[in-house]
């Protein structure tokens, strides 16, 4: 597994450098609407580097139903 995947740490610094979202430890349970910046444009970003950085893809449907950060992390790094 990736590092940046290995805990909710590396992931946030993942959202961070690659998609320029600052999520803190706090946000990572918060609704995703909560952030303005969030969209689906992000969201296949984000996809793309995680395909990128794992070589695995990504379930896809698992991320559509995911509601906060966490979720979209467990979804990433098989949880």
């Amino acid at each position: 597994m990736t590092t940046a995947l290995a805990d909710a740490t590396g992931f946030r610094t993942l959202l961070q450098e690659e998609l320029g979202l600052y999520v803190d430890a706090d946000d990572l349970d918060r609704p995703l609407d909560d952030f303005p910046d969030w969209d689906s444009v992000l969201l296949l970003r984000l996809v793309t580097v995680v395909e990128s950085l794992s070589g695995q893809r990504v379930p896809v449907a698992d991320l559509l139903t995911a509601r906060t950060f966490r979720q979209l992390y467990e979804a990433v790094a098989g949880r």
